[in-house]
């Protein structure tokens, strides 16, 4: 018998006791005190500016406002968006009388990979929820706005309600029932894509867009 063989048979002999599985949310209970909404809000803003975020605090009425300030300061002429969706329409209303062409996502990809790839420089999206620990985004991407739409264009400015803010990863899932359903993609974002992979040097941008921007909506903001 082999020396691998040896420890296998002592491993496969060993007795199996039972374990009893780790209380998560008493653990959480324990590391994590409560925070008021505007207390979330805040520090998930600290997080996501410490990873090169632009975070703009609008209001429900100035939002549409504030995104076209925000494309007009960068030059951006076009934006994709949703026509489907609520804040779609409000940004088409709000922009195209300024000049910006909205461009909705229409069609399967095939049909307009190249104009989607190389043509659009910006996109809008909403947030579901942020998770204040971290400073991270969570996108629920569906048929008005699928995954792409957060992952092409270079520049992509998401908006979030300051109020569904989550301390933590874990009161995400169990707030909102993530056991019951998920998408097929559900997207974590914490700033700017970015990669030290080359040479060790930070480079933004690598394997999506340059800029993230959020406007961070209500009052909790």
């Amino acid at each position: 018998m082999s020396a691998r063989d040896r420890i296998l048979a002592k491993l496969n002999a060993a007795p199996v006791l039972p374990k009893a599985a780790p209380d998560i949310a008493a653990w959480y209970q324990t590391h994590r005190g409560t925070e008021s909404t505007a207390e979330k809000a805040a520090r998930f803003r600290g997080c996501i500016e410490f990873a090169h975020a632009e975070v703009h605090v609008v209001s429900p009425a100035s939002w549409p406002q504030k995104l076209a300030e925000v494309l007009a300061d960068k030059q951006i002429g076009k934006l994709l968006v949703a026509p489907g969706t609520d804040h779609g329409a409000r940004a088409i209303a709000g922009l195209t009388s300024g000049g910006i062409e909205c461009r909705g996502y229409d069609s399967r990809i095939e049909a307009w990979k190249e104009e989607l790839f190389h043509d659009i420089p910006a996109s809008l999206t909403a947030a579901r929820c942020a998770i204040a620990e971290t400073g991270t985004l969570v996108l629920w991407p569906d048929e008005h706005e699928p995954r792409l739409m957060s992952l092409v264009p270079p520049v992509h400015i998401v908006l979030l309600d300051a109020a569904t803010t989550h301390n933590t990863f874990y009161e995400a899932m169990q707030s909102e029932g993530w056991a019951n359903g998920l998408p097929t993609n559900a997207l974590l974002i914490s700033g700017p894509s970015k990669t030290a992979d080359i040479q060790v040097t930070l480079a933004y941008g690598a394997h999506g867009p340059k800029e993230l921007i959020v406007l961070l909506m209500g009052e909790a903001a």
